[in-house]
């Protein structure tokens, strides 16, 4: 009860409100332009928290972090390019709903599941934030490894018809993610002498350029210009039957998005992909993913946002940050002169339930500000072609751009559009490239520090328990996969051989 009574003075007496609603509002703005990611947003912010009180400025970085989770999504389902990293799963489904006509209907359940996931994380990050930060110190380097490859394991699902071309797809994205210095010893790898690659690729050009440009430059390929199926315009939430259908795959996310943002280093990318893959496995209507899938939507942007509150759990048991938005959080927490751990909850209790009342607000305000500016994102998107192709490449470019105020970033996006628009004439998927690049750096880092622990014995990988358990469990999915694909390929095979029978 005192709990209560002080998140209810907070609400009261000080402005918790609308610092929240301001957050939130600045967040779905930078996660909805390409190249502003979450941690960018919030790094904007940080600044204007130094003369703030500590309870507010702690809110509004987190609420920064909730809004720009779901934003990514705005440009994933109407324009073709995922906002941040953790929305690159929400593009194959959400944008192919857009171009039947149905962005409305997309954009209805991605809010509906991203709402979910911020509650779900809240309620997660209050009961469970002491026991869940346990678990994320269990994970050695071994783990992270094993963790790397159980999500590298979803090309196998990825990869469309051909499973050779979702390999050669994945092994040209864990090419690109060799690119930079050497994980242990520094050495710069595949630079050619260019400073800007020191530090790798990031992994929000590849999408851009995969997804966005490559898209460009197939509608400009066309001498007419395809039209959506529908000029409907309305924001459309589900119905009481999609609710239900939608369950199943936003507990899916629900649980791994509580599991990958407690463990450092996983992050929502991760998360979505894999919420993704499980949601597809477990659906009755797998054929429907690819094609304008709602369950494709639901489960990665339930991951995504359960991400954002979860992730908070090591920062506020350990001070151990799992992404670049949470080490600016910490950052912010530090700032203020207070340090994360068991003490901050003893002693500075009022800023933890000052958190975690803003971040309520903060999921709710997400509904409110999404039902708001989401029928001006569809009204936009059904201009003229001609208007929407150049404004696209517009907020593309200075999106991008802003980063790090690079024009060498714009040649590496247009370069991995180029890339796209071959994948596609050819066939290739593009999600296994995108595995590849974002966990390649997870997989060889942690692969290099494990030998490093035990002298080059590769048997560390099987003496870890953790490790031991998730490299069985990519052992199984791999196998699943496999076997299904050859029992549908069989199935496919007997039906022709009867058709041509008969």
């Amino acid at each position: 009860m005192e709990a209560v009574s002080i998140g209810f003075a907070l609400l009261i007496g000080t402005p918790l409100i609308f610092v929240a609603i301001g957050g939130v509002g600045w967040g779905i703005l930078g996660g909805a332009l390409p190249g502003i990611s979450p941690s960018i947003a919030m790094a904007l912010l940080l600044p204007l928290t130094y003369g703030m009180d500590p309870v507010l400025a702690i809110v509004l970085l987190a609420a920064t972090y909730v809004g720009a989770e779901y934003g990514g999504s705005i440009p994933a389902i109407l324009i073709n390019t995922p906002g941040t990293n953790a929305a690159a799963a929400t593009v194959l489904d959400g944008y192919e709903m857009q171009r039947q006509g149905r962005g409305g209907e997309a954009l209805g359940i991605s809010l509906y599941s991203g709402v979910i996931g911020a509650f779900f994380g809240l309620a997660m990050l209050m009961l469970l934030t002491r026991p869940l930060a346990e678990v994320a110190l269990a994970f050695t380097p071994m783990a992270y490894f094993a963790l790397g490859l159980l999500g590298l394991s979803v090309i196998v699902s990825l990869s469309g018809e051909s499973l050779l071309k979702g390999l050669a797809a994945a092994l040209l994205g864990l090419m690109v993610g060799t690119v930079g210095s050497d994980p242990i010893s520094g050495v710069s790898r595949f630079t050619f002498g260019r400073p800007e690659l020191l530090d790798g690729v990031a992994p929000i050009l590849v999408m851009v350029g995969l997804f966005a440009v490559s898209e460009l430059l197939r509608q400009a390929s066309v001498s007419v210009w395809e039209k959506p199926k529908s000029t409907a315009m309305h924001l459309k939430f589900p119905d009481g039957r999609m609710r239900r259908r939608l369950f199943k795959p936003q507990l899916i996310g629900s649980i791994i998005g509580t599991i990958e943002g407690v463990m450092p280093g996983a992050g929502g990318t991760i998360a979505s992909f894999m919420s993704y893959n499980e949601a597809r496995r477990w659906s009755r209507f797998k054929s429907e993913f690819g094609n304008g899938s709602p369950e494709g939507i639901a489960a990665p942007e339930t991951a995504n946002n359960t991400v954002a509150a979860t992730a908070l759990v090591p920062v506020l048991s350990f001070g151990i940050p799992g992404s670049n938005s949470a080490a600016i959080l910490l950052g912010g927490l530090l700032v203020h002169g207070l340090l994360p751990g068991p003490r901050l909850f003893e002693e500075n209790g009022d800023v933890i339930i000052g958190l975690y009342t803003g971040l309520l607000i903060a999921a709710i305000s997400l509904f409110i500000i999404g039902m708001l500016i989401l029928p001006v994102c569809l009204w936009l998107v059904n201009r003229p072609r001609a208007y929407l192709m150049a404004f696209i490449y517009a907020l593309i470019f200075s999106g991008i751009y802003s980063i790090d105020n690079s024009l060498f970033d714009i040649g590496l996006v247009l370069g991995a559009g180029a890339a796209g628009f071959l994948m596609r004439l050819v066939g290739f998927p593009f999600l296994p490239a995108v595995l590849g690049v974002v966990l390649g750096y997870l997989v060889e880092s942690n692969y290099r520090r494990s030998l490093v622990l035990s002298g080059g014995d590769h048997a560390i990988f099987l003496n870890d328990p953790i490790s031991l358990a998730l490299l069985i469990t990519a052992g199984l999915f791999i196998v699943g996969s496999l076997g299904t694909r050859s029992w549908l390929t069989y199935r496919n095979l007997q039906k022709q051989f009867l058709e041509n029978k008969t």
